[in-house]
């Protein structure tokens, strides 16, 4: 088939990968004059199957209770009138008892475990490269009460087939010895020695070179301004796209086409009756580079008490988390990324870094659930690769090969029976 994917982020790209590689003729599109320009750019750079309890969970109402008002807080939503946010928040709420976490979980557990394989194999097959470490995640506490609730998440996440251990302080500076000194901070910690970490854009754009040499087209600077629909399905996109010093309006066709425009996929699909419920989590981050005697971390790092994570990515520290509920607003807000610099040099002292930070805020497609919505769409020819929240990075892999499955006919994976098949 012609397959039109719509968006050049990782999801995007890696849709494109898995669909060429089943046979099919497809074209990316993207506003972008380059792939991995948006969410994908600069992210947390974790492989991470251990980050798997929802963010809807029964403590997180309380928990955003708590951070309101606070400029920093490591969950901040902005109030204001904002019918999209309100609808959304009552999903979550709706999301955040016992059992809907734990169903949540175990899902997202099987297509985290199954994207982790797939990028592997991928990684076998091509030698990709992308500032890649397999040391594992270790998740650590500095908080008595976070780290007893952690250690109940982790036996859950034990019994869905992730290997998250828990782990004393002691043994957490054994795993990362550059939070030596900040041993007196800890209190324990949950080490995944088979969770991964690397740079999601380099990766992006190495496998989007990949897609090129197998005959995928790229159409960048290419912005989706509508889709159109005839007799049940989509008959095309008009795209405007730069044709010297003017933008022309284009219309293109084919036989299938997929939604994976992150947090700008439901403003499209809205007037064709689809209303999904993704909404943009802005997230911070701040990529550091390392001097000779920086004692930055190699094993890859989440602080759940402030939401960040910490990804050394070859002679880079990425420093990354947070989420503020404020619309499509990308714009960067100082004492959210101060916060980040002054976590760090709590962690790590003596971190001496080789330049200033480079600080960026990108929107991640949240839904309710944290499960991303992957398969057809309520419109014949229509499918769908977005809501993947924080865990695009993780998920990726995983989410192409299984939509490339379904566009083809075929059952996913027998562990991803909850997709949109």
């Amino acid at each position: 088939m012609k397959i039109l994917v719509l968006g050049a982020g990782v999801i995007g790209v890696t849709s494109a990968w898995y669909l060429a590689r089943s046979g099919h003729s497809v074209t990316v599109l993207d506003r972008q004059p380059a792939a991995g320009q948006e969410t994908s750019f600069a992210n947390g750079g974790q492989i991470s199957v251990s980050h798997a309890e929802p963010w809807a969970n029964p403590h997180a109402p309380l928990r955003a209770l708590a951070w309101m008002g606070r400029e920093d807080a490591p969950l901040l939503f902005r109030l204001r009138w904002d019918p999209a946010l309100f609808g959304w928040s009552l999903r979550f709420l709706r999301e955040c008892t016992p059992a809907r976490t734990r169903d949540n979980m175990r899902n997202i557990v099987s297509l985290a475990l199954y994207s982790r394989g797939q990028l592997q194999a991928l990684r076998a097959e091509t030698g990709i490269e992308y500032d890649h470490l397999e040391r594992g995640i270790l998740h650590v506490y500095t908080d008595a009460r976070e780290f007893a609730s952690a250690t109940a998440v982790a036996a859950v996440l034990r019994e869905f087939g992730c290997a998250r251990q828990t782990v004393d302080a002691d043994r957490c500076v054994a795993i990362e010895p550059a939070l030596a000194a900040a041993r007196p901070l800890l209190v324990g910690g949950d080490y995944t020695a088979a969770d991964e970490s690397g740079d999601a854009l380099r990766f992006t754009q190495n496998l989007a070179a990949l897609c090129a040499a197998q005959g995928v087209v790229f159409r960048y600077g290419s912005a989706i301004e509508r889709l159109e629909t005839a007799g049940g399905k989509v008959a095309g996109v008009v795209v405007k796209s730069a044709r010297g010093n003017e933008r022309e309006s284009e219309r293109l066709s084919a036989d299938a086409y997929v939604a994976a425009l992150g947090s700008y996929t439901p403003p499209l699909l809205r007037p064709l009756g689809i209303h999904l419920p993704v909404y943009p989590a802005k997230g911070y981050s701040a990529t550091l580079p390392l001097g000779e005697t920086s004692v930055a971390p190699t094993v890859s790092l989440t602080d759940d008490g402030h939401k960040l994570v910490f990804s050394r990515l070859g002679q880079r520290l990425r420093i990354a988390g947070t989420a503020e509920f404020n619309g499509y607003n990308t714009g960067l807000n100082d004492v959210r990324c101060q916060a980040l610099m002054r976590r760090a040099n709590e962690l790590f002292p003596d971190l001496r870094p080789g330049g200033d930070p480079v600080f960026w805020a990108g929107l991640r497609p949240a839904t309710p659930s944290n499960m991303p919505f992957i398969g057809r769409s309520p419109v014949g020819n229509l499918y769908l690769n977005t809501g993947h929240g924080t865990l695009g990075w993780t998920m990726a892999c995983g989410s192409g090969r299984a939509l490339a499955d379904i566009v083809g006919g075929k059952p996913p994976d027998s562990r991803l029976g909850f997709l949109l098949g």
